[in-house]
């Protein structure tokens, strides 16, 4: 079990609508927010709980209802767009008073702005209080949280991003995993790669956890901190786009379905989301037999099996049953929710040949992209859709070692006969052939564009986005993200991880960076988060290494959104479009 618990986002919520007191129900208020922080209540409330909270309206912060008699309560990002109208509210009374609550840290400006404005127009004392809630992110399972924060890939890899947007887009990110640290109230040990966004992120969380060191009291266990360890998408891309089998991912993957069709009760989905769809029927069988033994069990207690029932000797068995009822209609619901969408799974494979897809792309990256070139070719021009043959190719492309040529050309033919738009397979050839550019012109004073571009996003780092099959697959299947983190949870000196950078938020800032490959002691938790897009593939993977490993006992994957194959494929087709490669 995790050592750091999430203190509940709804508890957070329930708390805030209570105007940040004891709960107190009874009091009549009404509930100011934006589109962003409304997704947030949404999904952590349902608008009959927020009523039992004593919310009796709730507005967009854009629209203006003046009701001058009750407690407005805000909640909202802190952006200067919001605190002008924040004024604006206060200034002309809407309400009769204001409790400001911001889904993360109001920047002092900001905060000096609102006071300002409010003092000018008179009505500052209408402020109850201001409250930073550290809410910029979304609990989609126990151990699995995203910021939300959409097209992130495409924005850190456009090459026409100046770096003013970069650094906005690093602050934002920044922004939300202190949120999510903030609420665990814990200051992790960080450790990225070196190179690109990571290590920027990383750099930058630093200093903010530095700045704002008194807000956290945690002690650790033993003195125990998390390790937190931040990556970039590219350095394991072939993870976001291959096809799979498990029932979690598959269902993503597949039918776009989301957290949003699950809940914590649905016991089905926490127990086999990580295994292979075959398994998935069979558990369900298991599943709805136990269910008819038990209403059949149910049955015979309270003599709804017989003729005769004895009223006064079977009063306990049918006061058993009727409170048994919910908890079984509850199951019921569960197995044919399940059921159905296993139904969908199949039908789709079937039709798609989604089994092929995920055996052959597991042997091209175990094997280096080796695969006959009349099976490769009889797989684009087969059953699948045009997403599925793109994303085979892009897999066969990244499983390359070197490219051959006149085989990539034979590829991307077998694609435009296939009417697909190869945007981003051109995008990805393009990103491969820069590891041949960037070694070649390392010394070189004459350098493209594009070239210098790579280097200024990735440093380093580029190489790992062509590695091919060394930062893909191990022989064990292991992806490189679990890899990495087993070896920097161990605090082991290890090839891949030894250059790593370590930034330690709570040391002297002279000791506090370096390359140093082993950090005294091992992690028992470990947050891994994953900048530009993540997937149920390796969140499933990580929860398999802590499962199975002895030091780390809980591992946390976090994402700035989660990705299925089709959506990251999309945004590499974005950035082949912007860089000309249709």
């Amino acid at each position: 079990m995790s050592e750091y618990y999430w203190p509940c986002d709804s508890e957070c919520v329930i708390r805030m609508l209570n105007l940040n007191q004891p709960l107190d129900p009874s009091s009549f208020k009404v509930l100011i927010y934006d589109d962003f922080c409304i997704k947030i209540i949404d999904r952590l409330m349902q608008v009959k709980d927020r009523q039992k909270q004593g919310v009796t309206l709730e507005f967009p912060i854009i629209t203006k209802p003046n009701i001058p008699d009750v407690a407005a309560v805000y909640f909202v990002q802190p952006t200067e767009t919001n605190i002008q109208r924040i004024i604006s509210d206060v200034s002309t009374s809407l309400y009769d008073t204001f409790h400001l609550n911001f889904s993360s840290s109001i920047p002092r400006t900001l905060l000096e702005d609102l006071a300002s404005g409010t003092l000018h127009s008179g009505s500052i004392e209408r402020i109850v209080k201001v409250q930073d809630q550290y809410l910029e992110f979304d609990t989609l399972e126990d151990n699995l949280f995203s910021l939300g924060q959409d097209s992130v890939y495409v924005q850190l890899n456009d090459p026409s991003a100046t770096d003013r947007e970069i650094e906005e887009i690093i602050e934002k990110i920044v922004n939300g995993i202190f949120c999510v640290l903030a609420t665990l109230n814990v200051v992790p040990v960080i450790r990225c790669p070196r190179g690109g966004p990571a290590e920027m992120i990383a750099s930058s969380l630093d200093q903010k956890l530095r700045d704002m060191i008194n807000l956290f009291t945690e002690q650790g266990r033993g003195g125990q901190r998390p390790l937190l360890c931040i990556f970039d998408r590219n350095f394991e891309l072939s993870v976001g786009i291959q096809h799979e089998f498990r029932y979690m991912p598959l269902v993503h993957d597949v039918l776009g379905l989301k957290k949003t069709f699950v809940d914590s009760s649905d016991t089905f989905w926490s127990a086999n989301g990580p295994h292979e769809f075959p398994q998935i029927a069979l558990e369900i069988e298991t599943q709805l037999n136990k269910y008819k033994k038990d209403v059949d069990e149910v049955n015979n207690r309270t003599g709804g099996g017989s003729e005769e029932f004895d009223l006064i000797g079977n009063t306990k068995h049918l006061m058993n049953a009727v409170n048994s009822l919910p908890e079984l209609t509850k199951r019921k619901e569960i197995i044919d929710k399940h059921t159905n969408i296993a139904t969908a799974l199949l039908r789709e494979i079937k039709e798609r040949s989604l089994d092929a897809y995920t055996e052959k792309e597991s042997d091209m990256m175990i094997r280096g992209g080796s695969i006959d070139m009349s099976d490769l070719l009889s797989v684009l021009k087969g059953n699948g859709t045009k997403m599925d043959k793109l994303r085979f190719a892009i897999m066969y492309l990244i499983s390359l070692e070197t490219i051959n040529q006149s085989e990539v050309e034979a590829v991307e033919a077998a694609l435009r006969e296939a009417e697909v738009d190869t945007s981003a397979f051109q995008y990805v050839k393009k990103i491969k052939s820069l590891n041949v550019s960037f070694a070649a012109s390392a010394n070189s004073e004459s350098r493209s564009n594009i070239v210098d571009w790579a280097e200024k996003l990735y440093g380093q780092s580029i190489n790992v986005v062509t590695a091919g099959v060394k930062n893909l697959l191990s022989s064990d299947q292991q992806l490189a993200v679990a890899r990495a983190v087993e070896a920097l949870t161990e605090g082991k000196q290890n090839a891949e991880t030894d250059s790593y950078l370590m930034l330690d938020p709570r040391a002297s800032k002279s000791g506090a960076s370096g390359s140093s490959s082993h950090v005294k002691g091992l992690f028992r938790e470990a947050i891994v988060f994953m900048v530009g897009g993540g997937n149920y593939i390796e969140y499933n993977s990580l929860q398999e290494l802590a499962q199975r490993q002895e030091t780390v006992k809980n591992i946390i994957y976090g994402v700035t959104e989660i990705l299925n194959g089709t959506e990251l494929v999309e945004q590499l087709a974005l950035l082949g479009q912007k860089m000309g490669l249709n």
